[in-house]
């Protein structure tokens, strides 16, 4: 059986998937392939490494950016909804190549968030459509709306406006998919009743053997010796903005150094956005910035460690040795860091958010805050520090609870290969 892979930034959520079927395929350590013989190709507007027996297609950026100048962008707040429209387009062409060189599919896995596979059927009709559902806008009860500090200008019918324009591609593509998989039950939950139906629920997966605990770990990060039994408070964005928090946790942040005065905080992430907006020139150029310069005289500077972005076996250790981790997050979708901080049995405090609360149980599998709550957010996280027998049971709950539900190998990629295998028994009987 042949598949298609469809990610603007390949491998994403499909890295164990795609390892797994580009290691069964016969092409798998041969260059050079034909493409009519090849098992298992992806598309992708990035250069990513792809897994062994995986052929990445890069289709962008030239021909999107012709698509782009043939076809100037509308103003806001249609300009999204083109972006994706170009992106289909472009993808359509490259799967138009592959199809002249006799490539064809019996199964597309694809992320349908960018607009890139919303043409495809038209070129392969007997191909089975397989879409991984992130996320779906609503107006209500998600993302939009939920911190008044940054969105107080979300309701009405203009807002709602925008979310249709912003779910309008995926509307495209639910109604040609034929199967869904989502990673969590509150994610799930947020596409519309008619597609729900065909939607599964599991989860990217976690590598509990390498996410673990070491209870011999040390390390130097930037200069600074750390070890296993060190006060260590960690938090970790992929970029540090409000959509996960870091506004919040750093208010908390000169009361929580002042209770704990041989604590040390190792913040984690980006300067970037990864979510949400900007700041407004107004207030500064990094939602990093802002926040620190907002409690800076109330901080020890000497404690408070921003490291960047870290190489993952790196930032594995310092789960590893981690003595409290907060992940606090807009309902929203749900970040692999606070899975691989309960494999490693860290003591969390986390929001109480959704699909948080799908994954950690208060007072079984950590500590949850209200995400507005500073205060609460200093006393949870105080209470593990003081109650190391609390935090050690929590943590190792925690670490049970994704070696029974979320291990990548022995149960989530499992899932996912049966799940495409369904996708694949619909094509063969169609």
């Amino acid at each position: 059986m042949k598949t298609l892979f469809v990610h603007q930034n390949f491998p994403g959520q499909f890295l164990h998937l795609a390892r797994a079927l580009g290691a069964a395929s016969p092409q798998a350590g041969k260059k050079g392939s034909e493409m009519g013989k090849a098992s298992v190709i992806a598309l992708s507007t990035k250069s990513h490494p792809a897994p062994q027996g995986v052929q990445l297609i890069n289709y962008a950026p030239l021909i999107a950016e012709q698509l782009q100048s043939a076809h100037p962008t509308p103003g806001a707040p249609f300009s999204e909804l083109h972006t994706k429209l170009i992106r289909a387009q472009a993808c359509f062409q490259a799967a138009l190549s592959l199809q002249a060189q006799g490539f064809e599919p019996d199964v597309i896995v694809c992320h349908p968030g960018w607009g890139e596979p919303l043409f495809l059927r038209d070129i392969w009709p007997r191909a089975r459509l397989g879409g991984y559902c992130e996320f779906y806008y609503r107006q209500e009860g998600a993302d939009v709306g939920f911190d008044p500090e940054f969105q107080s200008d979300q309701g009405g019918p203009a807002a709602a406006m925008r979310l249709a324009l912003k779910n309008a591609s995926q509307d495209l593509f639910l109604t040609r998919m034929d199967q869904g998989i989502s990673p969590t039950r509150w994610q799930q939950s947020l596409y519309p009743a008619a597609a729900r139906s065909k939607i599964s629920v599991i989860h990217d997966g976690i590598d509990t053997d390498i996410a673990k605990p070491n209870p011999a770990v040390e390390m130097t990060l930037n200069g600074l010796g750390l070890a296993k039994g060190d006060e260590v408070i960690t938090f970790v964005n992929r970029n540090l903005e409000p959509y996960r928090g870091y506004h919040q946790f750093m208010r908390a942040l000169p009361g929580l150094l002042k209770r704990r005065p041989k604590a040390r905080v190792i913040i984690v992430g980006g300067d970037g956005v990864s979510y949400g907006s900007t700041p407004p020139p107004t207030m500064g150029k990094t939602w990093r910035e802002i926040f620190f310069n907002e409690v800076r005289e109330g901080l020890d500077l000497n404690r408070v460690h921003f490291v960047g972005k870290l190489p993952y076996p790196t930032f594995i250790e310092l789960l590893q040795l981690s003595s409290v981790h907060v992940y606090l997050t807009y309902p929203f979708v749900l970040s692999w860091s606070l899975l691989e901080a309960m494999a490693c049995a860290c003591p969390i405090v986390a929001s109480d958010t959704a699909p948080v609360l799908e994954v950690l149980k208060d007072q079984e599998t950590g500590l949850v805050c209200d995400f507005f709550n500073p205060m609460q957010l200093q006393d949870r996280v105080v209470a593990l520090l003081e109650d190391r027998s609390l935090a050690k049971a929590l943590g190792d709950a925690a670490r049970q609870e994704m070696v029974e539900r979320y291990d990548l190998r022995r149960v989530c990629l499992p899932q996912q290969l049966q799940w495409l295998e369904s996708l694949r028994a619909s094509a063969i009987s169609a």
